[in-house]
């Protein structure tokens, strides 16, 4: 139980620190991350807040899912539904918190909120893959598009990241009359958290799994899941 707890914790604070980093990006103005990208670009045309627009980009992952797949599971349905609503309002909390800040003017402090973004998120990412909790749709909606395509994860991730990209630049275009939620940050987001996340995972996945697997004897290290004890046939 104590496990469950603690990986439950951790997957709770990768949510906080993705948002964290995606509301940095926002300020920064200089285009969001892939993954963000349609969602700020709803809320730039619809004037609605960046949480609402987030879970209502989720709903549409999620309905892609059900389309692509032609069925789900209600209690995958369920839980992906309400990591989308936890991750909407961390998305307009943590906009709140970064907006005490003094708004970045000068090209220079908004890149340097943009390299805090890059990071944030990316720690973020850490903590959310280590504890191997459900995956929000957008990435679940990776999975499928793996599946359904018969593609390798990373040539999945790259079509639903262009095309998350593209539907947002085309929302921007027909309605503000400019490319918006998409800039230099979007092409530098989506090939740094690549790289500063391949340099934290080895550093930080193995303290994370012992600190949630305190106690357990037996760890498989390489996935961080208890190993069942192997009885003797002898």
């Amino acid at each position: 139980m104590k496990t469950i707890m603690k990986r439950v914790i951790l997957y709770i604070i990768g949510l906080f620190l993705l948002s964290l980093g995606v509301s940095f990006s926002i300020q920064a103005n200089l285009g969001v991350s892939p993954v963000s990208s349609l969602a700020y670009a709803l809320s730039l045309t619809a004037g609605l807040s960046i949480g609402i627009t987030t879970i209502l980009a989720n709903i549409l992952f999620v309905a892609l899912q059900v389309i692509l797949k032609k069925r789900i599971e209600l209690r995958e349905l369920f839980l992906q539904l309400l990591v989308a609503l936890l991750f909407g309002f961390f998305m307009d909390a943590t906009l709140l918190l970064v907006q005490l800040f003094p708004n970045p003017e000068i090209l220079l402090t908004r890149f340097a909120f943009l390299v805090i973004s890059l990071f944030i998120i990316s720690a973020g990412l850490v903590a959310y893959f280590t504890a191997k909790l459900p995956l929000m749709p957008y990435d679940a909606l990776t999975y499928v598009i793996s599946e359904r395509f018969d593609l390798k994860f990373s040539k999945a991730k790259i079509t639903s990241d262009l095309l998350n990209v593209g539907i947002a630049g085309a929302v921007c275009l027909v309605f503000i009359q400019s490319l918006g939620s998409i800039g230099i940050g979007t092409i530098l987001a989506a090939y740094y958290i690549g790289k500063i996340l391949g340099f934290m995972m080895p550093r930080f996945k193995q303290p994370l799994h012992k600190w949630i697997y305190r106690g357990v004897k037996e760890v498989n290290h390489e996935d961080g899941v208890p190993m069942k004890p192997i009885k003797s046939k002898l």
